[in-house]
């Protein structure tokens, strides 16, 4: 039986369950069928568990008080909470997928995770024109009421999280590590902000520091709370492919972003649009394919370009950046194209800059932004 809330008794119980060695969310939820409750499988003891060994059998004779001690500490803080896989406002999509958490910790606004969410991962080195994009479609959709959700690492999911504080909507990211940490530590503002406007959530107890086997699970989390992932930019081996292939996997929709034959980071999602991938190009693409265009009434349109910057510059400005590509393209290749100087190319590339409409990359590449 779901309950609304679990027991204030109840909850050290799952948070001793939770950090039991060896045992993770299916292993666990088949010893819940027989027990119904942690408390009775703690009460009853190793002795009356059988198949459970080494580590797993001598915790449950002996589980670390101290540990869960120290996580209802943390639960005490303001904004910080605990949902168990009982209570009644654990987020139905994640109860569907094949090894939902025991356990969410959440700081913030706990109602968020069964709201409609739209998750958006990419690389953590994308391209200018790939980070724009993300904190675009973040923006927009985050406008219309869908919570974006993603992982808070480097690159796009960073970006994407930032799109959607400026639209004043909501977003959620979901770690690789206890609360209690940020990684990347460089994230520290942006977890505080999310935090604030949104939900920090994951399924390991605070203390627990980032390992790698700690961010592949947490990318079925990102995928199984929302209602369909959206790649950016991705290499062909990467985590993003990775919540692609989880998504589709629990049932959800997966969306990917075209791009350049010569971007690398565009052949990740070439590979998920073969597979069968929505292809995307706007925003109202996604809320037509999710069908929840007709429920807001709203039409939205692809991302604004603001031209009026460069409406007043002279001609070989405009001329110049007709041939920078949406690509990164080189300052050879854009003297070659140009018939202009090296100098010329440079100090016009900088005005460019300035002006919004460019990018720089590393290796003294260019990326035309609109």
């Amino acid at each position: 039986m779901t309950e609304a809330r679990t027991d204030a008794q109840e909850l050290p119980y799952w948070l001793a369950l939770v950090r039991m060695p060896g045992v993770g969310p299916v292993t666990a939820q088949n010893l819940l069928q027989q027990w119904t409750t942690p408390r009775r499988l703690f009460e009853a003891g190793a002795a009356a568990v059988p198949g459970l060994e080494g580590p797993a059998r001598a915790y449950l004779q002996q589980p670390d008080w101290e540990a869960v001690e120290r996580d209802l500490h943390w639960l005490a803080q303001a904004d910080c909470h605990a949902i168990t896989w009982q209570d009644a406002t654990y987020p139905p999509l994640l109860k569907q997928i094949a090894d939902p958490p025991l356990v969410l910790f959440v700081q913030g606004e706990p109602s968020l995770l069964a709201s409609r969410q739209l998750a958006v991962v990419g690389s953590r080195n994308p391209t200018a024109g790939g980070e724009q994009n993300a904190a675009e479609f973040a923006r927009h959709l985050a406008g219309v009421g869908l919570t974006i959700t993603s992982g808070l690492a480097v690159g796009i999911d960073a970006a994407a999280h930032r799109g959607a504080l400026l639209a004043h909507g909501h977003t959620l990211a979901v770690a690789g590590t206890g609360l209690d940490r940020v990684y990347p530590a460089r994230h520290r503002q942006l977890a505080h902000d999310i935090a604030a406007q949104g939900a920090l959530v994951s399924e390991f107890p605070p203390g627990t520091p980032p390992r790698p086997e700690h961010f592949p699970r947490r990318n079925r989390l990102i995928s199984g709370l929302s209602l369909g992932t959206l790649v950016v930019e991705a290499a062909v081996q990467s985590g993003s492919l990775i919540t692609a292939r989880l998504a589709a996997e629990q049932g959800r929709e997966v969306f990917a972003i075209p791009g350049s034959i010569h971007n690398p980071l565009a052949r990740g999602c070439h590979v998920l649009l073969r597979q069968g991938a929505k292809l995307v190009e706007t925003a109202q693409d996604i809320l037509e394919e999710l069908g929840v265009l007709a429920a807001w009434g709203n039409s939205l349109a692809p991302p604004a370009v603001d031209t009026a910057a460069m409406k007043d510059e002279p001609q070989e400005f405009r001329n110049l950046l007709r041939h920078i590509g949406f690509e990164p393209t080189a300052i050879d290749t854009l003297v070659e194209r140009s018939g202009l100087t090296a100098d010329q190319v440079s100090s016009m590339l900088v005005v460019l800059e300035l002006h919004g409409q460019i990018a720089a990359s590393p290796g003294g590449l260019y990326t035309r932004i609109h």
